[in-house]
C-alpha cells in the first residue's frame, strides 16, 4: 500500500526556488507513475508535472515549463520537484500522486493515491 509524504513547502520570494519532495516508506515508487498537482480555493485541482515509471519524458504543464523539474531518486524512495524562478501565481498546495497504470493525461483522474498536500506560497 502506497503512503505518500510530501514536504518542502513553504513561504519563498518571486524569483526563488524550493524543492518539494513525495516520499514513500513502503513500496517502491519507481514501479510507479507519480504526479505533482496543485490547487487553490476554489479552482480545480492541476496537474503541473508527471513522471512515468518508465522511460519516457516527463509532462509538464506550460506554465511551469523551464522552471520545474520533476526526477526521481529511486534509492531514497523520493519524487522531487525542484520549482525555480517561482512566480506569486505558483502559490498553492502542492500534492503528489502515485499511480501504478501509465498515465495518458496528467490530471487528477489517472491517479489513485494522494499525499496530504504542502502549501507553497510566493510572495514579496
Amino acid at each position: 500500500q502506497v503512503q505518500l509524504v510530501e514536504s518542502g513547502g513553504g513561504l519563498v520570494q518571486p524569483g526563488g526556488s524550493l524543492r518539494l519532495s513525495c516520499a514513500d516508506s513502503g513500496s517502491s515508487l519507481r514501479y510507479y507513475d507519480i504526479g505533482w498537482f496543485r490547487q487553490v480555493p476554489g479552482k480545480e485541482r492541476e496537474g503541473v508535472s508527471c513522471s512515468p515509471s518508465g522511460e519516457y519524458s516527463p509532462y509538464y504543464a506550460d506554465s511551469v515549463k523551464g522552471r520545474f523539474t520533476i526526477s526521481r531518486d529511486n534509492a531514497k524512495n523520493t519524487v522531487y520537484l525542484q520549482m525555480n524562478s517561482l512566480k506569486p501565481e505558483d502559490t498553492a498546495v502542492y500534492y503528489c500522486a502515485a499511480s501504478p497504470w501509465e498515465f495518458r493525461v496528467c490530471e487528477p483522474t489517472q491517479f489513485g493515491t494522494w499525499g496530504q498536500g504542502t502549501q507553497v506560497t510566493v510572495s514579496s
